[in-house]
């Protein structure tokens, strides 16, 4: 079947439930990383954090601390990617066997559109998961490439290139947990696009709620506050 074919299955409602999620997921994305400077998100928040954090490394001794953190974000960024990896998985198996999930919607009284609706339904959801690995997969790396500069930072604070590293190193560290980021911001909408497989209504109502969802603990969230109430100065420029 060619593709003209099958979007013709689609109805106009369908369309509009799709552009709402794709829209709310870029546009969430853009409000969190780059909010207006009077309200920062959560995210840019922790982005300052993590230079002030190299800044502190720069002058700890033993180091061994700050080496376990990393280890931790990394750990993080496994489990993400390696639970990504089966839900792509498991959507291809259900994309295998969409006829039968056709009949349980039958069973439930649920639109019986025709079965390559249905695998493009669970395709969207692979679109999702699949996004999601290869960012956790990007902020392993990065959290990796964060690791190997804070060993090049020379013990001796003074030492020229010491300020120089630990910088980079918290960019680095601030990069791989934007991919983090967006990775679980994947994993959010394709949790929320599922709900498209009872209808373009509940595909409506899952991104409005989890865009709620996100957008209140990026900019609303007690956490925020805290972190807001010492924001960090960089007094090493």
């Amino acid at each position: 079947m060619m593709l003209p074919e099958v979007l013709q299955f689609m109805a106009p409602s369908d369309w509009a439930a799709l552009g709402l999620l794709v829209l709310c997921w870029l546009g969430v994305t853009q409000a969190i990383e780059h909010p207006p400077a009077a309200r920062p998100s959560t995210s840019a928040l922790m982005s300052e954090y993590r230079g002030a954090w190299m800044l502190h490394f720069l002058h700890r001794d033993p180091r061994i601390f700050d080496s376990q953190i990393v280890g931790i974000l990394r750990q993080g960024a496994t489990f993400f990617a390696s639970a990504s990896m089966i839900s792509i998985g498991g959507g291809l198996a259900l994309i295998g066997n969409a006829d039968q999930l056709r009949g349980v919607a039958q069973d439930l009284t649920l639109p019986a559109d025709p079965t390559i609706v249905w695998e493009m339904k669970i395709a969207l959801m692979l679109v999702f998961a699949v996004n999601a690995f290869l960012k956790f997969v990007w902020s392993h790396r990065l959290f990796g490439y964060c690791a190997v500069l804070m060993a090049a930072v020379p013990n001796d604070p003074e030492d020229p290139v010491a300020l120089v590293r630990a910088r980079q190193a918290g960019e680095i560290n601030s990069a791989a947990a934007r991919s983090y980021n967006r990775g679980l911001r994947s994993v959010y909408f394709g949790i929320a696009s599922a709900a498209w497989l009872i209808g373009p209504v509940a595909l409506c109502l899952a991104t409005l709620l989890t865009l709620a969802v996100i957008l209140r603990r990026e900019f609303f969230a007690v956490s925020r506050n805290v972190l807001l109430s010492a924001r960090p100065v960089d007094t090493e420029k």
